[in-house]
């Protein structure tokens, strides 16, 4: 196999952590980093360069919610939930963005997220067949951009600045990662719907998201992790593998983001992160439980999801199963 070339920055000595069997044939291998966190918050579980600077992506989400929700935004349940998740453009996801907006003085307008269709399959075609274009308010992050907009509004602060790093909001966000991950920014970034991203190592991304299950309760960090796990389907939607996770494992936290990376954490305290360097999420559930399993943690109830059928034909030929899991 020819040497992986890393991208620039992003460090080197990824890993193969899946591969993708067809017919008895391993036809492409998933390579990338893989970290498991025991509830002491020790790296237990390290697979590749786990100290390196990733971009979470929306695997962010839950700590740009607790911003939101530091900053006076009225976030409780499903849209504290939604603010945390990345939707899937269904109608009840856009009526509480509506919501949420209304109440604000605001409307789907102010939304600074680029138009989009929504990933839902079934809602996608309704629209379609209604003679309808792609909206900013079915884009999978316009919950996120409501709690900005409301958390702006609650504090005085600007609304048609809101995604800029250096608005008040954006500033709180870096704040909360670096503070729950233990780490500086590594890396200033722009997302995929215009919001601020901080880059930090993966280490530090699964420390994050074990810091808000194991906060205490009646806090505002614990608040964010009870509202994703109480409504998985505003994290998610209808058929996401975000919801069907956190459904299968009760109490867990799931969030995943572009280019390949994925953070659960477990009721227990055991965490996993992963990033997957070619940008497929398709095997980074499974790894994620691999990892998990690998730490400590319980994941048989989420069996079903710790390998991904290949097809032939509309039936299984093969699959695709984790790599050295220890």
């Amino acid at each position: 196999m020819p040497e992986l070339v890393p991208p620039a920055g992003g460090g080197s000595g990824f890993v193969p952590l899946a591969e993708v069997v067809r017919s008895g044939f391993t036809e492409s291998v998933h390579f990338g980093s893989a970290v498991g966190l025991a509830p002491d918050g020790g790296a237990v579980v390290t697979r590749g360069p786990v100290g390196a600077p990733v971009l979470p992506r929306s695997s962010a989400k839950p700590f740009q919610a607790l911003a939101c929700l530091l900053s006076g935004a009225d976030l409780r349940g499903p849209r504290l939930a939604i603010a945390a998740g990345s939707h899937t453009g269904e109608d009840f996801h856009v009526r509480l963005v509506a919501e949420m907006l209304g109440e604000a003085g605001l409307g789907f307008d102010a939304l600074g997220c680029p138009a989009d269709w929504p990933e839902d399959e079934a809602t996608r075609h309704a629209l379609i067949r209604g003679g309808l274009t792609a909206s900013r308010e079915r884009m999978n992050c316009s919950g996120k951009h409501a709690a900005m907009l409301t958390a702006s509004v609650a504090s005085g602060w600007a609304v048609d600045s809101y995604l800029d790093a250096g608005h008040p909001l954006q500033r709180r966000v870096q704040d909360v990662v670096e503070e729950l991950s233990g780490e500086k920014t590594a890396h200033v970034a722009v997302d995929g719907c215009g919001a601020p991203l901080f880059g930090l190592s993966l280490t530090g991304l699964a420390r994050a998201v074990q810091g808000l299950v194991l906060a205490a309760p009646g806090t505002a960090p614990r608040a964010v992790a009870d509202a994703m796990r109480e409504h998985p389907e505003y994290v998610g939607g209808t058929g996401h593998i975000n919801t069907s996770l956190m459904r299968a494992l009760p109490g867990a936290v799931a969030k995943g983001g572009a280019e390949g990376v994925l953070v659960v954490a477990l009721a227990t305290g055991h965490a996993a992160a992963v990033k997957v360097i070619d940008g497929s999420p398709r095997a980074t559930t499974a790894i994620a439980l691999a990892t998990l399993r690998a730490a400590g943690g319980e994941v048989t109830s989420a069996e079903e999801f710790a390998r991904v059928p290949v097809l032939g034909g509309g039936v299984p030929v093969g699959e695709i199963h984790t790599l050295g899991d220890k």
